[in-house]
């Protein structure tokens, strides 16, 4: 809901700079406020700050990082563009991803130096479509680690956090400033604070089925794991205030989340040899591409699921990832010693998934290329004992929103004018992944989130130094 008032009107008491949403965007641009001196308050609608960064792998590609050059990795701010662009069809903003790719590997940095997020690179293998490895992690390698070392970084830092609020209102002036916002407690009271500036980090609408429905109908009976409280408020506010809005129906989805358990299943599997079967013991598409069009392909096949299948030596390298591990824990994860028992255990038609998998080892030894278009090769070779884990669909979060310019400020759909002092990043904001879910480079929602987010701190900061 959006409330009127008059021009100079102010609301007591008042802060510096509000930050809606408490997930990685929004303890990033906290950290870029209290770094310029400003104070802000970061008002969260849970308990604990975690949004949907809390259920990720916590990957931030960057490029250009003291990590990569250690390992000697020569990666620039126009190759990761380029593997933007490439991924995204052309269909990104070009500035906003310059811009973001231009600064993500000083943000990395100095969250590292300054704030002590304990980052390092991700070394192994190529996740699609980068050109080099420049996806940084925290060593759990889970997203929950990220939010728990940013959440300390912001209480060392000093910026205030105010949880179980949830924003309901934005007050703005005649003239499009956001003068405060009326929140709404667990007990149903309400409070009113205002605020000079305003960074809207409340992620998508990945949650709302209405919403989902209504611009990715396509995705709209996919598994959402990502945070409930992705109700789209950040979209609805935008839209009532007259702020342009892009690509509202990409997304990020995921071809690989254990069912029932619903656990992520890192795409690594893949990405060094895996491959997936379908009822029918039958590939049915180049897991190369991507994992984020991957669940739009999977929620065709048969019941909706099918099966990652490996080797010992990717199961080893899984159990790197905490997610896995987890999968694992719960029997999730599936070994037989043979192909004929593997294919007993996971109930498919013993004679297709010989002839699928005789052939995927007949194109690994000649390094060649299946009909579907992935290219094989000797170091993707797969031997017994045999590994599988039963995956379906499922839609991670929204990569539309609201237009933002290179400083992250939101535009209005009218004059393509910035709004007076309003800001947004991460899922708020419109994405780096172009109009539909093939476009999504994988870590394109964290790098908008960490990146545009401290973009955005920055300059709410600056907006309002005296």
């Amino acid at each position: 809901m959006i409330e009127r008032c008059p021009p100079g009107s102010r609301i007591e008491p008042e802060v510096p700079v509000a930050v809606i949403g408490g997930g990685a965007c929004g303890l990033t641009a906290a950290l870029a406020i209290r770094d310029h001196g400003q104070e802000v308050l970061v008002l969260e609608r849970d308990v604990l700050p975690r949004g949907s960064t809390a259920m990720s792998s916590g990957f931030i590609p960057a490029c250009g990082t003291r990590w990569q050059k250690d390992l000697g990795i020569n990666d620039s701010v126009l190759l990761m563009k380029q593997d933007i662009q490439t991924k995204n069809h052309q269909q990104g903003n070009p500035d906003v991803i310059d811009a973001v790719a231009e600064a993500s590997g000083s943000v990395l940095e100095h969250l590292s130096d300054r704030h002590c997020v304990p980052l390092e690179l991700v070394q192994g293998f190529l996740y699609p479509g980068h050109s080099v490895m420049r996806m940084h992690c925290t060593p759990r390698r889970t997203g929950e680690e990220l939010m728990g070392s940013l959440l300390k970084a912001c209480e060392n830092a000093g910026a205030d956090i105010l949880t179980q609020c949830h924003v309901r209102t934005l007050v703005v002036d005649t003239n499009d400033r956001v003068i405060g916002l009326e929140l709404e407690r667990p007990d149903g009271s309400r409070e009113r604070i205002g605020c000079q500036a305003l960074v809207l980090a409340c992620s998508g609408f990945g949650g709302n089925a209405i919403l989902v429905e209504q611009y990715i109908s396509y995705m709209k009976d996919a598994v959402f794991y990502g945070h409930i409280g992705n109700q789209g408020d950040a979209l609805q506010w935008g839209v009532d205030l007259g702020a342009a809005t892009a690509d509202l129906a990409a997304c990020q989805g995921h071809g690989s989340l254990a069912w029932p358990q619903q656990t992520l299943i890192s795409w690594a599997l893949m990405m060094q040899g895996g491959v997936q079967v379908n009822r029918l013991g039958r590939r049915f598409s180049n897991e190369h591409l991507g994992y984020s069009e991957q669940a739009r392909v999977v929620l065709q096949q048969p019941e909706r699921c099918v099966w990652n299948i490996y080797d010992s030596r990717i199961h080893q390298a899984a159990l790197s990832f905490e997610d896995y591990r987890q999968a694992h824990a719960v029997n999730a994860v599936k070994r037989a010693a043979s192909l004929q028992e593997l294919a007993g255990v996971i109930n498919v038609p013993l004679e297709n998934f010989t002839e699928t998998m005789v052939e995927v080892d007949r194109l690994c030894a000649v390094g060649g290329t299946d009909s579907f278009g992935r290219r094989f090769g000797p170091d993707q070779q797969l031997t017994a004992p045999w590994f599988a884990v039963q995956v379906t669909g499922a839609l991670f979060h929204t990569q539309g929103g609201l237009e933002v310019n290179t400083q992250a400020r939101v535009l209005k759909a009218a004059t393509r004018e910035t709004f007076p002092n309003l800001f947004a990043g991460g899922g708020a904001a419109r994405g780096l992944s172009g109009a539909d879910d093939t476009g999504y480079l994988s870590g394109n929602g964290l790098l908008s989130a960490v990146v545009l987010g401290t973009i955005a701190g920055r300059n709410a900061a600056a907006l309002v130094a005296p």
